[in-house]
């Protein structure tokens, strides 16, 4: 199946195209470094790491871009309040983030611009924009004229009057030709500190929002490129006039297909500033506390189970959840190591599944995973559809788990369909590392530095099944039950139950 794409510009899934053959621009608008990040920060470089390794793996070289803003008003009044310069509070925010972005296993973005690093391109952009009279300074302000520019609003459908962004007071808001006018320099205040004034042809200032992204873009993408991702929350009004500006300053297409991912909602429900628990909410969604407390990878799993469009429900009902179905994988990877002998993880040194020596008794469980192997490529190709994809990788679970309840292979020698098992587990493995998951070894986390507590699981198992004997069945689901809330997870197999500590 040929990639489609859903295209929030036209409102259509479209056959990708890219605009220079064997080529892809991918920029995606990154964090306004003013306070720490949170879960919501991470769905946009989750879905986009993912997006840039499914390309790379269809042949084409990806080079993906994600901004910093650390020239904002926001940042001003926060590192003001904290009695801090703005470049400090910035860069302290900003090594954080990448810190949680690289935990999550988002290694490969190309490019991280700052907006402060690249003055001098967004006042050659706003120039262009001046010459073409289609932007006007008045009294240091620069502002874009909306009414120049026809095509203004075909990301949203809005109108020019609707837009009111970057209006600071009723002085310069009566300055502007047109009400939906918005600034793409702000001329200094004189409260406002020397960090955040820059020389320009209109005089000491800093950038709109807007323009940094667009001047950013083309800087490293070129004047057209393929794909500009970035939350919904961001189509209007700064994607709308992303366009304006790129568009209207090159008469060039800026960005072919935009992709906008779901916004995040805590307990099903969208995270608003207007919230009395606003703050609290947000103090326990911080990426760093997250990390601290779940695995990097469960993180990264919840995000990826639902399709990008979709919003993200995070809640500890959620992460229970998804922390189920990945356990369910690595049961799966470890039986895997016990039948085969083999480390899944080292996929390197595994046979190809066409490859597999396969008698009669492997011949339906082979064409079962071939099968589900185009299923999960498929799927992939409809809009990057992630959610799907696991559900696929659920299904080779099963299909795996059944072949080997099927052939005892754990409790019988038989090389031949030992091999097509590491096969297939070799599938399932490299299938789950295009979405970034099965990297490596969970890390299995320890009870505490006393070394009595394996002794202590290691009782109690033994405790259930002597009541399992004595057919106290309760007695044997509840020992169960109460190290399953201290993070133990019991397997019950022939020969003898094992238990784990879930990361």
């Amino acid at each position: 199946m040929t990639l489609r794409v859903y295209n929030t510009l036209t409102g259509e899934k479209e056959l990708f195209e890219s605009v220079h053959p064997g080529e892809v621009g991918v920029y995606l608008c990154g964090p306004t470094v003013y306070k720490p990040a949170h879960i919501g920060h991470a769905v946009g470089p989750v879905i986009f790491d993912v997006i840039k390794s499914y390309l790379s793996f269809k042949g084409y070289k990806v080079t993906w871009v994600v901004n910093v803003t650390d020239v904002e008003d926001k940042l001003i009044t926060e590192a003001e309040a904290q009695g801090r310069t703005v470049h400090d509070l910035a860069r302290e925010l900003e090594e954080k983030y990448i810190n949680s972005l690289q935990a999550l296993g988002i290694k490969a973005i190309d490019h991280m611009p700052r907006a402060s690093e690249h003055i001098q391109e967004i006042i050659d952009h706003i120039q262009q924009l001046i010459d073409k009279d289609i932007a006007y300074a008045v009294d240091g302000d620069v502002y874009f004229d909306v009414t120049k520019d026809e095509d203004y609003g075909k990301l949203t459908n809005r109108k020019s009057e609707e837009q009111f962004s970057g209006t600071r007071d009723g002085l310069v808001q009566s300055a502007k030709r047109n009400p939906g006018d918005f600034a793409l320099w702000k001329a200094a205040k004189s409260e406002e500190p020397d960090q955040v004034k820059y020389a320009s042809p209109w005089g000491q200032g800093r950038p709109g929002w807007h323009i940094e992204c667009s001047a950013m873009a083309m800087k490293y993408l070129g004047e057209t490129f393929d794909i500009h991702g970035g939350g919904l929350d961001l189509k209007f009004p700064h994607h709308e006039n992303e366009i304006a500006q790129a568009e209207s300053a090159t008469d060039c297409t800026f960005a072919k297909y935009w992709l906008h991912h779901g916004l995040t909602r805590f307990n099903t429900k969208k995270i608003s500033k207007s919230d009395p628990e606003f703050e609290k909410i947000m103090a326990s969604l911080q990426l760093t506390n997250l990390l601290s407390k779940y695995s990097p990878e469960l993180l990264r799993f919840l995000i990826l189970q639902s399709h990008y469009r979709s919003p993200i429900d995070f809640s500890e009902e959620t992460l229970q959840s998804a922390k189920t179905g990945l356990n369910t994988f690595y049961r799966l990877l470890e039986r895997l190591e016990r039948t085969t002998g083999s480390d899944p993880y080292d996929i390197d040194s595994l046979v190809e599944l066409q490859d597999a020596a396969v008698e009669t008794a492997g011949k339906d469980f082979l064409e079962q995973v071939m099968t589900q192997r185009v299923r999960f490529l498929e799927v992939m190709d409809d809009d990057f559809n992630t959610a799907g994809a696991i559900g696929v990788l659920f299904e080779m679970a099963v299909s795996i788990n059944r072949f080997l309840d099927e052939t005892r292979l754990e409790t019988r020698n038989d090389d031949r369909l030992r091999g097509l098992v590491e096969a297939a587990g070799g599938a399932f493995v490299f299938l789950g590392r295009l979405l970034g998951l099965f990297e490596a070894r969970p890390i299995t986390a320890t009870m505490s530095d006393d070394s009595r507590s394996p002794k202590l699981v290691d009782l109690l198992v033994q405790v259930r099944k002597m009541a399992r004997e004595a057919k106290q069945y309760a007695i044997g689901d509840h020992i169960r039950d109460e190290l399953s809330k201290l993070g133990v997870t019991l397997e019950d197999r022939k020969d003898g139950t094992e238990w784990r500590i879930d990361s």
